[in-house]
């Protein structure tokens, strides 16, 4: 059975192109790029799951880069994108669920 690290790039039957988000012999967490994060018993879905070469999309860095700038903005007490800094806390709060 093939060992699938944190971070590790798979390409799934249905689900397409993910990124591992956490691995135990039990379960695997995957964060697909059409399909939002996913949940499977690694016994089960092991065989659907390939490696792949590529590259994290880089659009996924940009929206961390930039859930990471409000935070600190709002941590500052700066306002964000025009809004009240106390807002801000709100806003990368319901991005990460959205990104979930």
């Amino acid at each position: 059975m093939a060992s699938y690290n944190q971070g590790a790039q798979v390409e799934h039957q249905t689900f397409g192109l993910g990124t591992v988000l956490s691995h135990t012999e039990e379960r695997i967490v995957i964060k697909f790029d059409d399909h939002g994060e996913k949940k499977f018993v690694t016994a089960m879905v092991i065989t659907n799951l390939k490696k792949s070469d590529r590259q994290p999309p880089a659009e996924k860095r940009a929206r961390a880069r930039k859930a990471k700038v409000a935070a600190e903005a709002a941590a500052e007490g700066v306002a964000v994108d025009g809004e009240e800094a106390s807002d801000a806390p709100a806003k990368v709060k319901k991005a990460k669920k959205a990104k979930a």
